[in-house]
């Protein structure tokens, strides 16, 4: 079963590169809103598990990423499609919010 996989500024691009289409959250374990997407993220997983590749990024663990795409709040979540940024979401959304931005990219279905 599909679940986020976690990521560091080492591993970033390497799983950028692998996919065409990457969900990350920036996030960081003290941050109250984080935890409350936490589970929206983990059933986007598995809802799109094929076509997304969800991870997670610590902010606090993994500074030079988050300034690489000048996170400045937590939650952001950035919609990568052939490892550029398309999308970016900041603080908690609803579960819509997210499906309706990975929607916009997914290839049209045959």
């Amino acid at each position: 079963m599909a679940k986020p996989i976690e990521v560091t500024d080492a591993s970033f691009d390497d799983a950028l590169g692998g996919h065409p289409l990457v969900l990350v959250d920036f996030w960081a374990e003290w941050c109250a809103p984080c935890r409350m997407i936490a589970p929206i993220l983990e059933e986007l997983a598995r809802e799109y598990e094929g076509k997304l590749l969800v991870a997670k990024l610590d902010v606090d663990e993994n500074p030079k990423t988050a300034m690489r795409f000048r996170v400045m709040s937590i939650p952001t979540v950035i919609l990568f499609k052939n490892g550029q940024p398309v999308e970016v979401l900041v603080g908690a959304q609803p579960k819509r919010n997210f499906q309706a931005k990975i929607e916009k990219h997914l290839p049209p279905s045959a």
